[in-house]
């Protein structure tokens, strides 16, 4: 069902593709990124400072670390970035799949419920629709797995339930437009029983980034189709909030009371007269969210 929620702009920032929300509790602070524009964005949400610092090549997604360094997905691989006064990001290389060919990047990324990092490469040019997109597993001790699962054209929508034992991944591709839900094997970090969690092919939208709340339910941001959907642990399709953007990509829980969502949008191919593209938006659904868990470094 629909339901009223309040949606509020925040900044007059517009990004070309924003991405990644992510609140930072330590600091009472969200990030997020632009990624065509090689960029890492942080808001003060009490003083409404705001500053960003230039990364050396594009950062699709960016988790938090246990010493206080991000980790990020991007073009050539997975580093380790150190946000300091200047406005150049310092970016550590820590590896790379061999998959990971020029014309590719990384792309949605978070880590699961016992801090290992998990994020999947894609093809840039989307409009070739290869499916050579994997996702991977990242540890300190392990380095980069081999391919969890292949034959990804978008790889998009990670997300864990609250108890870690269920794994969220889509395919936003216009061909694919898939959510799937696997059993996950919380020792080991290793998903299986791979099942359609929801075909979006039956809802507004694409199936970009999405975020994990305490009652297990699973919000999906509907590319091109200008809402935030959330979806039960069955499946079923319970809410629906309407954006101001038609591009949604990525939502995020955060503040004090980690009951209000960030969702990022892009501007990228918009209309020339759509003022509301690559804008972010504050929406408090009225429900708490789960807080990301720190990569183990």
């Amino acid at each position: 069902m629909s339901k009223q929620a309040k949606v509020e702009r925040v900044t007059e920032v517009i990004c070309a593709v924003g991405e990644s929300p992510l609140w930072n509790a330590r600091e009472g602070a969200w990030y997020w990124v632009d990624i065509p524009a090689r960029r890492i964005w942080r808001l003060d949400p009490a003083s409404g400072a705001l500053r960003s610092w230039e990364c050396p090549e594009m950062v699709a997604c960016i988790a938090l670390t246990d010493s206080g360094v991000l980790i990020a997905g991007m073009e050539t691989g997975v580093f380790a970035v150190a946000l300091g006064e200047g406005y150049l990001a310092k970016a550590t290389f820590l590896a790379a799949p061999p998959e990971l060919a020029p014309g590719m990047r990384f792309n949605d990324g978070r880590c699961d419920r016992q801090g290992r990092f998990w994020s999947g490469i894609m093809c840039l040019d989307m409009a070739e629709a290869r499916s050579d997109g994997h996702l991977y597993r990242y540890t300190r001790e392990e380095g980069i797995s081999a391919p969890v699962v292949s034959g990804l054209i978008v790889q998009n929508g990670l997300g864990f339930s609250p108890d870690g034992r269920t794994m969220y991944l889509s395919d936003s591709h216009g061909s694919r437009q898939q959510i799937w839900a696997f059993d996950y094997d919380t020792d080991s970090g290793t998903p299986h029983s791979q099942r359609v969690f929801v075909d979006m092919n039956a809802h507004r939208g694409r199936p970009d980034g999405a975020a994990v709340d305490v009652d297990g339910c699973y919000w999906i941001c509907a590319n091109d189709g200008g809402c935030l959907l959330r979806f039960t642990p069955e499946g079923t399709l319970d809410r629906t909030i309407e954006l101001p953007m038609l591009k949604p990509s990525m939502c995020a829980f955060g503040g004090a009371g980690m009951d209000t969502l960030l969702v990022t949008s892009i501007a990228a191919g918009k209309a020339p007269d759509d003022q509301t593209a690559g804008t972010l938006v504050l929406v408090r659904p009225g429900v708490q969210g789960m807080p990301e868990t720190r990569f183990r470094d």
